[in-house]
């Protein structure tokens, strides 16, 4: 099934150092970019992520710090990354839950604050656990009829999940319309207002934190009962794009940020 774009929609994929969104970094991405005319193009490269690549997530992906020792870092191909993905909505395997906040954090790293607030996201991840409850490789076997061949690499898992997502539309019709809209919310666990779903919208459309000892509490009652929560989280192990989310909300609310 030809997919129904509004926008060019873009799939990727992240080979990673490991799977600490805070701290891990980017060995290899590709993306995959279908426009609303059926066109594709794609790239794919890998970065040297200037640090040690753990040996348990050179036996996922196979990727050692010899592969990338000669690559850009992410810093010095952040610009073009960002081009190619100006304007489109984001589709990937997990990756509301991984890709991309690492993909965000990677961005802020560079000094580039990449708005994505008004994109789109497809998690086909998502899709297939509330449908089927399996793995991308069982995926692609179950929607697909075919062997994931190279899996764990980025280029492979990229186009596979893009497969699957035309799959998933042709088998699932009552339950799935073809619209990024509809997908984008369809694929989401919460509503979150960071990328790594620390602060979320409640019902009311309220920020709200999503861990801790003030779970489910607005953030703005937090900041104007306990400041020290703010500074933990500041000085804490948390995400940039967490830390700027929630500076902005303390901005907007003590009447800096309008």
């Amino acid at each position: 099934m030809k997919l129904n774009l509004k926008n060019p929609l873009v799939f990727f994929d992240l080979e990673t150092t490991g799977t600490n969104i805070n701290s891990d970094r980017i060995v290899e991405i590709c993306y995959l970019k279908v426009y609303p005319n059926g066109n594709e193009t794609s790239k794919a490269m890998r970065i040297n992520p200037e640090m040690h690549i753990p040996e348990a997530s050179t036996a996922i992906h196979g990727i050692h710090d010899e592969d990338v020792a000669d690559c850009p870092t992410f810093k010095q191909v952040a610009k073009e990354i960002a081009n190619d993905i100006e304007g489109a909505d984001i589709a990937g395997f997990n990756s509301n839950r991984f890709d991309v906040p690492v993909l965000v954090e990677e961005f802020l790293r560079a000094g580039i604050d990449i708005d994505l607030t008004k994109r789109k996201f497809i998690d086909v991840q998502v899709i297939y656990h509330k449908l089927e409850q399996r793995t991308l490789s069982a995926a692609y076997k179950f929607y697909c009829g075919k062997n994931l061949e190279d899996a764990h690499t980025a280029e492979a898992d990229t186009r596979a999940t893009y497969e699957v997502l035309k799959a998933q539309l042709d088998r699932y019709p009552e339950t799935l319309q073809n619209d990024v809209d509809f997908l984008s919310e369809y694929s989401s666990y919460s509503r979150n207002v960071d990328f790594a779903g620390r602060i979320i919208y409640d019902d009311n459309n309220v920020e709200v934190f999503n861990f801790g000892k003030y779970k489910g509490i607005p953030v703005a009652e937090v900041l104007k009962r306990d400041m020290g929560y703010y500074g933990w989280i500041m000085n804490g192990d948390f995400t940039l794009n967490t830390k700027n989310v929630l500076t902005k909300i303390r901005l907007r609310e003590s009447g800096m940020l309008k």
